[in-house]
């Protein structure tokens, strides 16, 4: 399923995209859905800059999917490839409980609109095979791998859009200085 999510926000391209490498731990506070954003490892190598940051999410997960799922899905690893000669992030997202059923990655982008403003793009699938997921029987994955996926997409989107506003109001009460 195809995750496609933009959102302008009123700050320069530099401060954004630093507060988003380098300062996400910080941003907890601002994001309603997330207890806690831990650095794994950080390794740079010029103006790239590899990250592993552990998320632990919140928030209530539906009935039919619990039945599938449970808060472990709500823990996952972000494998990012930081970019700062282009404004890009290749990341990767590792769900421990799911690593053999969720692939998910995409291309995050950092774009000028103007002198104070820039636009902020997260482009990336996400596919669950459920014939992987211990305890989901073969004649049922076919209908429980695109459920799961429509449940996580209609949770990642919004989180995305969320996080940014936390950037933003961070940015807006003197954050990243």
């Amino acid at each position: 399923m195809r995750l496609d999510v933009s959102v302008d926000i009123p700050f320069s391209r530099e401060q954004v995209f630093k507060a988003y490498r380098d300062d996400l731990p910080k941003l907890v506070p601002y994001l309603e859905n997330v207890r806690a954003i831990t650095v794994v490892s950080r390794t740079e190598e010029g103006p790239l800059v590899k990250l592993v940051n552990r998320w632990k999410g919140g928030g209530e997960i539906p009935s039919v999917v619990r039945k599938v799922v449970s808060e472990d899905l709500m823990e996952w690893d972000d494998l990012a490839t930081w970019n700062a000669n282009d404004f890009t992030c290749q990341w990767k997202t590792i769900v421990p409980a799911f690593k053999e059923a969720l692939d998910a990655q995409g291309t995050n982008t950092f774009t000028v609109v103007s002198d104070t403003s820039m636009r902020f793009t997260i482009r990336g699938e996400l596919k669950v095979d459920a014939a992987k997921v211990r305890g989901v029987p073969r004649l049922l994955a076919g209908t429980i791998g695109p459920a799961v996926e429509s449940f996580l997409v209609g949770r990642i989107q919004p989180n995305f859009l969320t996080v940014a506003k936390g950037v933003e109001r961070w940015l807006r009460e003197g954050g990243g200085k």
